[in-house]
């Protein structure tokens, strides 16, 4: 070989061993670029089931109080009239007067675990007859609730009161046959 083909060879590796430099390069920046990537989701990961765990921690204990009074499954109809006769039965047992009763429609969203059932009370009498019905009503492990109660003196008499309330059943629907 002649000393200008042996300049020319080596100058053919040199321009290719230049060019695959400029090659691995970028071919190790974009592999680099990836992994971090890579890494950053699984530190958001990370963060994200730590949150989680934290946020079970502080739960745990409602979730085992739920599990435990967690009632059996039921029709909505039934669980609106056992509500609507326990009310009326406790008003009278207080002594409160119904004046009128609305069923209210059932707040039954999909993809709710716990439907609500709903009535509205409308009563009269004594104070204290009125808070004594309220805490006979008010039950959480019944998960029963006297809420968006609203008392106004009665025009009549002014030793009793009138309440309109809405009483609320949280209760497990029976599975979609």
């Amino acid at each position: 070989m002649s000393p200008r083909e042996k300049k020319l060879l080596l100058f053919f590796a040199t321009a290719g061993f230049v060019v695959l430099n400029f090659l691995a390069v970028g071919f190790f920046k974009t592999k680099r670029l990836e992994v971090d990537r890579q890494r950053d989701q699984a530190r958001q990961k990370l963060d994200t089931a730590e949150i989680f765990s934290a946020s079970r921690e502080q739960v745990l204990d409602q979730m085992e109080w739920l599990a435990k009074h967690e009632p059996p499954p039921a029709a909505n109809q039934d669980v609106q009239t056992k509500l609507q006769q326990l009310c009326e039965s406790e008003a009278k047992t207080s002594g409160l007067t119904i004046k009128t009763q609305k069923p209210l429609p059932t707040e039954a969203a999909p993809g709710l675990y716990f439907h609500r059932a709903k009535f509205q009370f409308t009563v009269t009498g004594a104070e204290g007859a009125l808070y004594l019905w309220f805490s006979r009503l008010n039950n959480p492990e019944q998960l029963r609730v006297a809420s968006k109660i609203l008392i106004s003196p009665n025009k009549q008499d002014d030793t009793k009161i009138d309440c309109t309330a809405t009483v609320e059943q949280w209760f497990v629907p029976l599975p979609p046959t």
